[in-house]
């Protein structure tokens, strides 16, 4: 069983970028470039070594963005770049990815 996605809020155009290690240096690849819903009210978490960060948005884009792999990297919205700070994907009762949730700093 699969939820229905609200597509209809996905209004604010964004490219997310994946940063990978490579042989001669840092490696961007452009991963998605389309709608999503954000949210840029910003919020403190702690981290594991127990520090205060702020957070300064969340982005959230219906389904998987990239199958098999960690995210990181940052994002262009509005034209402004912000790093990823975490990343999520809430499931659907059957399994599929719903939608992925990216926590900007």
């Amino acid at each position: 069983m699969k939820f229905p996605f609200p597509s209809w809020n996905q209004v604010t155009p964004v490219q997310v970028y994946q940063t990978e290690q490579g042989r001669y240096g840092e490696v961007e690849t452009l991963i998605y470039d389309k709608k999503c819903f954000y949210d840029e009210k910003s919020r403190q978490v702690l981290d594991a070594e127990r520090r205060l960060v702020l957070l300064s948005g969340l982005i959230i884009i219906e389904g998987d963005i990239n199958p098999g792999k960690v995210i990181e990297g940052y994002v262009v919205v509005e034209g402004e770049r912000k790093n990823i700070y975490r990343a999520k994907r809430p499931r659907n009762p059957d399994g599929s990815v719903f939608s992925t949730e990216l926590e900007l700093s």
